[in-house]
This record gives structure tokens, sequence and C-alpha cells, in this order.
């Protein structure tokens, strides 16, 4: 079974509070990683590597690049059929 929106909003709001000391409440889909959650370069490659730990997804760097905001990652997690 595929995990929910709201499964993968939650465990990517641990992940930046974990990286980055984000408050969760604040890891919303529609926050952009850089302008709303002033997560840098160096983090967002930590939130990949993270990313890929939890959920089995590889996040390559181009990729990476062209995720912005929260919905953006969520959406690239859910395309790759995570169900763990």
């Amino acid at each position: 079974m595929a995990r929910s929106e709201e499964e993968i909003l939650s465990i990517l709001a641990e992940i930046l509070n974990h990286v980055c000391g984000t408050p969760p409440g604040k890891v919303q889909p529609g926050k952009t990683f850089v302008d709303d959650l002033d997560v840098d370069s160096l983090s967002m490659y930590e939130i990949a590597m993270v990313t890929q730990d939890r959920f089995g997804v590889e996040v390559p760097d181009e990729d990476m690049k062209s995720l912005r905001t929260v919905g953006d990652l969520i959406d690239y997690i859910r395309r790759a059929g995570v169900s763990a």
C-alpha cells in the first residue's frame, strides 16, 4: 500500500527538523525549500540522502535541483511508487 501524501509530509517534516531545525508545523506542501524554509544547498543534499534512506528513493542531484517546494518532493516520492 502506497503512503499517503500526509504520511510522506509527516516524515519530510521530521527530516527537515532533523537536518535544518525547521519546526515541523512550518513544513507544508506549498512551502519552498529556499525562500520559505531557509534550506541551503548543503542541507538539500543531506535531505536527499535522508530521503533515500527513509523512503528508498534515490534523488539524483539534477532532480533535486528541480524540486522547489515540499509538494514537489512529495510528488517525486509518490511517483517513485514508495510503499514501504
